[in-house]
């Protein structure tokens, strides 16, 4: 056991060390951990720079996070750490950072649940964003409780991301993922808005899914998107994902008015509240100016 858990302790310090150099912590932030044993869990200490740890520096703390062994004190976000650990029984491992392309889109309230990428589908399905809560207070993990039975990565709200897997290489490259995604979702936004995959496509990806072997803690929904996939106590049941009937349409409106030709809102619908619309620069500065002037 001694010799596992230095090897542990190893991969720690190696998956804080990856998350520095690009650039996913900043400072101290971010928080990793391992579930070696039914109840003891492996945690980085708090207030060290995961770029700079050294495996002596980690904490063993039981699943009501009381310290087992260590000299420093465990990470200040544990708790958030524990209630993954007490709701998802099939994970091995936590990884929380602050990826600047994804935590932008959890400050701006954007969730990653559109259906552009192939393989994120296939292994993520969607990535929601679990509501703001304190740091290191209870409202964390409440928070992410909603959430984490039915997903291995979230966004938090106005805080940054959170991953989780059968070891912690599994969990830091799902944070790739989320990270890497989110590059690409804010390119394709820029350049006018993503052509989505087909609701058709999606579950076709839905059902590689066993081919390839990936293990997935919920299905895919379509169906069930202004419910946002949760059940009776509130809590996610699926992945939802946002695909069209037909493949190749945007989630973009006319600028002008009505809708671009043969171009469809999300599953058809008319223009709605946060859908995004489309304006050239010349339009975008007209609108300024007008604005301006009203306020003269």
């Amino acid at each position: 056991m001694t010799e596992s858990l230095d090897r542990l302790r190893a991969d720690v310090v190696e998956i804080g060390r990856r998350l520095y150099t690009r650039g996913f912590c900043a400072s101290n932030d971010g928080n990793i951990s391992i579930r070696f044993a039914e109840d003891r869990v492996l945690t980085t200490p708090k207030s060290v720079s995961k770029g700079f740890m050294t495996p002596d520096m980690m904490v063993v703390v039981d699943l009501d996070g009381r310290k087992v062994s260590g000299d420093r004190d465990a990470s200040s976000e544990l708790l958030m750490h524990l209630e993954v650990y007490h709701q998802r029984p099939d994970a091995a491992a936590v990884v929380h950072a602050h990826p600047p392309l994804a935590t932008g889109f959890a400050v701006a309230g954007v969730p990653l649940d559109r259906a552009v990428l192939a393989e994120v589908v296939t292994t993520l399905g969607s990535i929601p964003i679990a509501e703001y809560g304190t740091p290191s207070t209870p409202e964390l993990p409440t928070a992410v409780r909603q959430y984490i039975k039915a997903h291995d990565g979230l966004l938090l709200a106005n805080h940054g991301a959170l991953t989780i897997g059968g070891d912690v290489y599994a969990a830091y490259y799902k944070m790739e993922t989320v990270e890497h995604f989110a590059r690409i979702s804010l390119v394709a936004r820029l350049l006018g808005g993503e052509r989505l995959l087909s609701q058709e496509e999606v579950l076709r990806l839905q059902g590689l899914r066993g081919r390839y072997g990936i293990a997935s803690p919920a299905p895919i929904c379509l169906d069930d998107m202004l419910e946002g996939g949760m059940g009776a106590s509130g809590d996610a049941t699926c992945q939802v994902v946002r695909a069209p009937d037909a493949p190749g349409v945007r989630l973009v409106p006319d600028p002008r008015g009505g809708l671009d030709p043969g171009v469809r809102l999300d599953r058809g619908t008319p223009a709605c509240e946060d859908a995004e619309i489309r304006l050239t620069y010349r339009q975008l500065a007209a609108l300024i100016e007008e604005a301006v002037e009203r306020l003269r």
